[in-house]
C-alpha cells in the first residue's frame, strides 16, 4: 500500500520536490541546541573521536528514503547509470539487513559506524561502512550533476559532459581502474539535456520552477553530505576505495 500511494503521489510531485521533503526532515531533526556554540571543527572532530563519535547522527530511514530518490533520478539519466543505480541499491540494502536486527540501535547509521570499527570489520570488502561511504558519494555525485544542470539552458548544455565531469569531481578519485572503465564506456549513453530535464518535471512545472527546486534541494543537500563526510572522518571511513 505504502509503494502505490507513493507512485500516486509521483505522478503529481517530481523526485526532487520528494526529495527536499526528505532532505529537509533529516536536517529539522539534525539541529542541535549548541550550534552557537564557538568551538572549531577540529576540535569538535577530536572530541567525538575521543567518545566514540556518540555526538553524530545519520537517522537510518530518512536516509534510506532519500538513497531510494537518487535511484530514481538516476533512472532518468538512462542505462548509462545502471552500475551506479547497482551499486546504491545493494549498498541500501546491505544496511537496511543490518538494521532490521535491532532498529532501535541501528536507527542511527552512526552505530553502524561504531560496531564495525570495534570489530575491525569496517574495511571488509562487504562492511556497512563501506555502503555508507558509497551512498553519500553516489549522493555527491547526484548534487554535482544537478547543479550542472541547473547551471545553463538546456539547449546549450552537455548532458554527457555534465554527467562526466560531476562524475571525475565525485566518484573517480576513489575508483580503481575495473569501475573507472566501467563508467567511461556509460558516459556514452547519456541522455540529451533536454530529455533529462523534462523527466525530471513534475505534471504541473516548468523548466524555471524545476531550476528553482534543483537549487533547493541542492542547498540543502550539500551541507548534509558534508556533515556525513565528516563523521566518516571521525570513524576513519573517508579513504575507503574500490578495486
Amino acid at each position: 500500500m505504502k509503494r502505490r500511494r507513493a507512485d500516486m503521489e509521483q505522478k503529481v510531485c517530481s523526485e526532487i520536490r520528494v526529495a527536499i521533503e526528505e532532505v529537509s526532515k533529516i536536517c529539522k531533526f539534525n539541529t542541535r541546541s549548541d550550534d552557537s556554540t564557538s568551538t572549531s571543527q577540529q576540535q569538535q572532530s577530536e572530541g567525538d573521536i575521543v567518545n566514540g563519535g556518540k555526538n553524530c547522527y545519520i537517522g537510518a530511514q530518512p536516509f534510506f528514503n532519500l538513497c531510494n530518490l537518487l535511484i530514481q533520478v538516476l533512472d532518468k539519466i538512462g542505462p548509462s547509470m545502471a552500475v551506479l543505480r547497482q551499486d546504491v541499491h545493494r549498498n541500501i540494502q546491505r544496511l537496511e539487513k543490518l538494521c532490521e536486527l535491532d532498529p532501535a540501535i541501528y536507527s542511527n547509521l552512526v552505530e553502524v559506524l561504531r560496531k564495525e570499527q570495534r570489530e575491525g570489520k569496517a574495511r571488509d570488502n562487504y562492511s556497512c561502512t563501506r555502503a555508507l561511504v558509497w551512498l553519500t558519494r553516489s549522493m555527491d555525485f547526484t548534487a554535482a550533476l544537478l547543479e550542472k544542470v541547473v547551471k545553463e539552458e538546456p539547449s546549450l548544455m552537455s548532458m554527457d559532459k555534465a554527467v562526466e565531469e560531476s562524475y571525475i569531481t565525485t566518484l573517480k578519485p576513489w575508483h580503481g581502474w575495473i569501475s573507472a572503465a566501467a563508467y567511461k564506456v556509460a558516459l556514452k549513453l547519456v541522455p540529451e539535456s533536454k530529455n533529462f530535464i523534462k523527466l525530471l518535471m513534475a505534471e504541473d512545472e516548468d523548466h524555471e520552477t524545476l531550476k528553482e527546486e534543483i537549487n533547493s534541494l541542492v542547498s540543502l543537500l550539500v551541507p548534509l553530505l558534508d556533515e556525513i563526510h565528516s563523521t566518516l572522518i571521525i570513524f576513519r571511513a573517508d579513504r575507503l576505495r574500490s578495486n
